[in-house]
């Protein structure tokens, strides 16, 4: 049985990973930065399931651009229900 507190809206489409390729369910946010086109409170947003986690984590790593990762269901409740997925340039 769905839970009706955490299941998406009728018709909405259930968050999936970033990674190129995947559409497993996503459970990870990775809130990140580039600091030469966006002010330091700015956090753009990828999403992550368990196996891409890392693997979107060191790219965004090398780079200095991740700054936090958290699971999903901690964002939504973080950013008052905003849509993690944000706009098509995020992912």
């Amino acid at each position: 049985m769905t839970d009706p507190v955490t299941a998406p809206p009728p018709g909405a489409a259930a968050p999936v990973c970033s990674a190129k390729g995947c559409r497993e369910a996503a459970v990870w946010v990775l809130a990140w930065n580039n600091p030469k086109l966006h002010t330091p409170e700015r956090r753009k947003t990828w999403l992550a399931c368990e196996e891409h986690r890392e693997h979107l984590s060191r790219f965004l790593g090398v780079r200095s651009f991740l700054k936090d990762v958290v699971p999903l269901a901690e964002w939504e409740g973080r950013e008052g229900g905003q849509d993690p997925e944000g706009s098509a340039a995020d992912r």
